[in-house]
């Protein structure tokens, strides 16, 4: 991604263009405004009001990048000089929305066109100011005009489920082609050959893109399909924008599920493909054998693969309905996924990083919601479903280096075994790291641990208030978490089914729960948003990460437990780093640091090196240690001189950093005299006004006032005391003592 652009007012932006020069970007919003971008910067040059009564509905540039036509919901036709910035045009008499407006490609003729909500095209002149014509052929919403190289022809799509081509010089339609589908945007297609697309001859062919979900080629002479490509399977494959990049023999299709899909023009061969809104993120996982790879499980049928390194984006096509889970087994390379069509699929990824479904299975009865692979090697695998039941999948031996089966397609897994576990919706399965043992935990508020392959009841464990989301085993002991809805999380012993200890911190349920750190840590995720790291051995949560809004759904660790991964109802995959060692090591070398300057400290107080000392106390930013030396200072016979040669020699903002030391010293007695004598020393040296630049000054001077007037009050009372102490020793008459008489 280059730029990401978002406008200060928070409205809603209704439509945008970008000129053919690629250096000016408009956009226009719910506010009625215009806002022109240099989008390179990031930055809005020019802001002002559309004018239109209602929202802008769709806008176009001119091939010079000059002129910018805008149609809005009042039904006006608006166009603006964005060189010069005033309004140029305003054509009026199209009732409705103007929900398409294009100009002509030859600058010269001076030619716009629009459609409205009547589905006829208007072709205003900018010369005359004036409509010279109407073109009525369409029954429907008119939803694109694209024109050839030369500028006589123009074809234009609608969702009539027909494509008509007109001659500009006539104005007259002079075919029109049949497509049997809604088409949303159509293409003029070079007039060239291009035996890949099945265009022979230099004929007229364009391309349609609509809601079958495919791209095809039509012949305008014959009103032949020439080319289509393979429909794929599920829903939101619908075609919704396509646009050619002549230049760069590149054409772009949007689908109706947010997804962009960059092809080679004369081929068709798909070059790159990037997710759009990801809508909520249900699961995620590492991919690769070094973890290059992430797969998200969203809102819909697709499976959307990232290389982390590059963000390079694939979208698989398996499902017919929404993926609700994933895993991945040990080496990597082959990864599960599990449907609400009641199916999973089988995926593999070869060294390039590239995916493809290598098995399907059904058999469940209702949706599939939760899906694991076996730990030590690729043999096979547990799903749990809604329909109470939990099966378990043998794969083929051969199946991790096969890419298909028999017929072509990917190889049919069967189940070998089926067992009802609970009496409610199974939410997770948990395989352990010897597949001997499988866990689950049901919606009925109990988990379940059962022999593998045989699925042979256990033990129970019950404790839970509410149902449980999921259950993980330990990696080094013989332990189970679960992870429940009323907010906790659980340790229980797989010896005897008790509880061991209860993690409560979750203001909500509990949705995922994962161990790291060789199983002596947990990481949990919950419907709260947020992402917990847990001792265990003390019960201590040691880290609340606070990144996510919504639900955290999904949540899976690397292999060297060095980095993790969440995936939330507020549709943003977090890559998250463990930076435990970094902290450690940086928190040493602080204290080091702090132990060296410290010796550097007492070393200088020896020497009497007040000003050195004085400043390396401050740079430390420890009042107390500034404390202990101003107190040095004050011990030498001249402590007069040299506090006031020392103070008056730092910089300015040490002396404000003194200043607050001195705020934090006068509210004790005992440190009030060291306080006042720093304050002394500035008031005496320092002009007010220097005084009041001081950064913070006022609010120093507020909270020294009010101690200050304390201790002079209590000192004048100990002044007052000492006085009449005095005062009575002066004035006491003692009695004469009787003098001895002499001795004889």
């Amino acid at each position: 991604m280059l730029q990401s652009l978002e406008q200060e007012d928070q409205e809603d932006i209704t439509a945008f263009d970008l000129s053919p020069d690629d250096k000016v970007l408009v956009t226009a919003s719910r506010a009625l405004l215009l806002a022109q971008w240099a989008w390179q910067e990031g930055s809005i040059t020019r802001l002002w009001k559309a004018i239109h009564t209602a929202p802008v509905a769709t806008m176009a540039f001119d091939p010079t990048s000059t002129l910018l036509a805008t149609g809005g919901c009042d039904g006006a036709v608006r166009v603006w000089d964005v060189v010069q910035h005033y309004g140029t045009h305003h054509f009026r008499g199209s009732p409705g929305v103007i929900h398409l407006v294009a100009f002509h490609p030859d600058p010269a003729r001076l030619l716009l066109f629009s459609s409205a909500a009547d589905t006829s095209i208007r072709v205003w002149s900018l010369q005359d100011r004036s409509c010279l014509a109407m073109l009525t052929a369409h029954y429907s919403a008119v939803t694109s005009l694209t024109f050839s190289a030369d500028g006589h022809t123009m074809l234009s799509s609608g969702r009539d489920k027909i494509c008509i081509v007109w001659d500009l010089q006539s104005l007259q339609a002079t075919r029109t082609v049949p497509v049997f589908e809604s088409v949303e945007a159509a293409v003029l297609l070079p007039e060239e050959p291009a035996p890949e697309l099945g265009v022979k001859s230099v004929g007229l062919h364009f391309l349609t893109a609509g809601d079958q979900g495919t791209l095809r080629v039509w012949e305008a002479a014959s009103g032949q399909c020439v080319h289509a490509q393979r429909q794929l399977p599920g829903p939101g494959r619908e075609l919704t924008h396509c646009t050619l990049a002549r230049a760069a023999g590149l054409l772009l299709s949007v689908t109706a599920d947010h997804n962009l899909l960059l092809y080679e023009a004369r081929s068709l061969q798909l070059q790159k493909q990037f997710a759009g809104y990801s809508e909520e993120v249900l699961d995620v996982r590492f991919l690769g054998p070094k973890d290059s790879h992430v797969v998200v499980a969203s809102n819909s049928p697709c499976l959307k693969v990232f290389e982390l390194q590059t963000s390079a984006c694939q979208i698989l096509h398996g499902h017919t309905d929404i993926v609700l889970a994933l895993d991945v087994f040990r080496k990597g390379w082959l990864f599960v996924s599990c449907a609400k069509d009641q199916s999973i699929c089988v995926w593999r990824m070869n060294k390039a990083g590239e995916v493809a479904c290598v098995a399907q299975g059904s058999g469940h009865t209702h949706s599939v919601g939760t899906i694991c692979c076996s730990r030590l090697k690729e043999t096979f695998l547990v799903t749990g479903s809604q329909d109470c039941t939990v099966k378990l999948w043998p794969l083929p031996e051969a199946l991790p280096s096969k890419s298909t089966g028999p017929d072509g397609g990917p190889v049919l897994l069967q189940a070998q075994a089926t067992q009802h576990c609970h009496d409610k919706d199974i939410n997770s399965v948990a395989i352990a790291p010897n597949d001997k043992l499988l866990a689950t935990g049901s919606q009925d508020r109990t988990a379940k641990l059962w022999t593998l392959p045989r699925c042979q009841l256990l033990g129970v464990f019950s404790g839970h208030r509410r149902g449980l989301w999921c259950v993980q085993f330990s990696p080094m002991d013989q332990v189970l978490a679960t992870a429940s809805a009323d907010g906790t999380v659980k340790l229980w012993a797989l010896q005897d089914f008790s509880c061991l200890k209860t993690f409560e911190g979750h203001d909500a349920s509990v949705l995922k729960v994962a161990f790291v750190s060789r199983g002596t840590q947990l990481l949990s995720s919950g419907s709260d948003g947020l992402v917990k790291l847990w001792t265990i051995k003390n019960n201590e949560c040691v880290r609340t990460l606070d990144a996510h809004e919504d639900k955290v759904w999904g949540l899976h660790c690397s292999r060297l437990d060095d980095h993790a991964l969440t995936g939330a109802s507020d549709s943003c995959v977090i890559l998250w780093k463990d930076v435990t060692e970094a902290e450690q090591a940086e928190e040493q070398a602080k204290r080091e640091e702090q132990v060296v300057k410290q010796q550097e400290l007492d070393n200088l107080l020896h020497e009497k090196r007040y000003l050195r000392a004085l400043g390396l106390a401050i740079s430390l930013d420890r009042p107390h240690t500034v404390l202990t030396v101003i107190q040095a200072i004050q011990r030498d016979p001249e402590s007069c001189e040299k506090l006031e040669a020392t103070v008056l020699q730092l910089r300015r903002d040490q002396k404000e950093a003194l200043l607050r030391f001195c705020v934090t010293w006068n509210t004790n007695s005992r440190h009030c005299h060291e306080a006042q004598a720093v304050l002394g020393v500035l008031l005496r040296h320092e002009a007010p006004e220097e005084l009041l630049a001081y950064d913070g000054v006022r609010a120093s001077l507020e909270a020294l006032l009010p101690y200050t007037e304390r201790h002079f009050q209590r000192l004048s009372r100990m002044l007052q005391a000492a006085t009449f102490l005095d005062f009575l020793w002066h004035n006491m008459k003692l009695p004469t003592l009787p003098v001895a008489p002499a001795a004889l």
